[in-house]
């Protein structure tokens, strides 16, 4: 009497369903060097005005108010700054 295999699913994978890997594949992938990562592929595209990284020193109650509006704070600080601009020009 032969003994009854489980039933497993087949771990086969047809190669000929693969998609292509074209050059725009690898323009679009990650670059690792060793472990490091070296480029990101693909990601949000590049801004045309990028933001400049500046220190300053606000008000305690200014940045606890901004703070308190939630995630993206900076961003709406920024806003208003511009408005503020626009408003005087």
């Amino acid at each position: 009497m032969s003994e009854n295999k489980p039933n497993m699913p087949s771990t086969w994978i047809d190669l000929d369903d693969a998609p292509e890997l074209d050059a725009q594949f690898f323009r679009e992938a990650d670059l690792y060097q060793g472990d490091q990562l070296i480029r990101r592929g693909r990601g949000r595209p590049k801004l045309a005005s990028r933001k400049v990284l500046l220190s300053v020193r606000y008000s305690p109650e200014v940045v606890t108010y901004f703070r308190q509006t939630g995630e993206g704070w900076q961003s709406r600080m920024d806003a208003v700054l511009r408005e503020y601009i626009q408003r005087k020009a």
